[in-house]
């Protein structure tokens, strides 16, 4: 088995490089995972890995012989080559390196009644992890991040989603390629936004329905409050008018859940 203990070694330079730069991620197509869990819930999630990286000297209780079957190939790092690609110390000793999806919206595939979450220009990695952690607890059926702005394999991302980046269908799209999808598969969506807005738990969403939420600066462009089949506001009894976007999709979604008969 292939052994690297060098921190200059060109390819644990080209994974630094890997972790710290969206250019090169997409340029290789490829992305890190760090932990056992958030890789077997990439290969759930029909993610292909090509390289296995594991650190004897941190590895506790993980057999990583049960990821022979994904991996094309493993590698033994020593601890200083791991303390330099791992972006925690609590992740078993064991990263990964995955091909990226192309996140298409035709590829997903919804069931005959789906509930989606839609977030328009999310920025904050730890909101997008939020958001992917709330879709996962309401087990539906896609995320759609329109016009993104940060790359959904940042490091951060995929470590602030614990693993739930892998767990739902995502796509990503700009706000009228994403509105168009809706349309065309004939899917109800509900803008969160102050304006012209009925409370939210007035509005059914029995039938398929996208829930819509913008950023806690700028809330949701026009073409969302303008086309959407009704705005939806969740009600504010304290002294400020906005919350956590992952917490306004959390009341939303689980609302519908709620609706739905969870």
């Amino acid at each position: 088995m292939k052994q690297i203990t060098s921190v200059q070694n060109p390819y644990i330079k080209s994974l630094v490089q890997l972790q710290e730069k969206a250019k090169t991620r997409k340029q290789t197509g490829t992305f890190l995972i760090e932990g056992k869990r958030e890789i077997e819930l990439a290969i759930k999630g029909g993610y292909i890995l090509e390289t296995l990286l594991f650190c004897p000297e941190v590895i506790q209780n993980v057999d990583y012989k049960i990821f022979d079957s994904s991996i094309v190939e493993k590698i033994e790092i020593s601890k200083e080559v791991y303390q330099k690609l791992a972006y925690r110390d609590t992740t078993e000793g064991i990263l990964a390196v995955a091909q990226s999806k192309a996140l298409h919206l035709s590829d997903l595939k919804l069931s005959k009644n789906p509930l989606v979450l839609i977030a328009e220009a999310p920025e904050k990695p730890g909101n997008i992890g939020a958001l992917l952690r709330t879709a996962d607890a309401a087990n539906i059926d896609a995320v759609i991040i329109a016009n993104p702005k940060s790359d959904l394999y940042n490091p951060n991302i995929v470590r602030s989603s614990v693993g739930c980046l892998f767990t739902r269908q995502i796509a990503t799209g700009t706000s009228e390629e994403v509105i168009a999808f809706l349309q065309e598969n004939n899917i109800n969506f509900y803008s969160a936004t102050l304006q012209n807005s009925n409370e939210y738990h007035k509005v059914n969403y029995t039938t398929p329905t996208a829930i819509v939420v913008g950023t806690e600066a700028t809330g949701l462009t026009e073409i969302w409050r303008k086309e959407s089949t009704q705005n939806i506001i969740i009600p504010m009894q304290g002294e400020i008018d906005s919350m956590n976007v992952s917490v306004a999709a959390a009341i939303l979604l689980f609302e519908a859940k709620r609706q739905r008969g969870f």
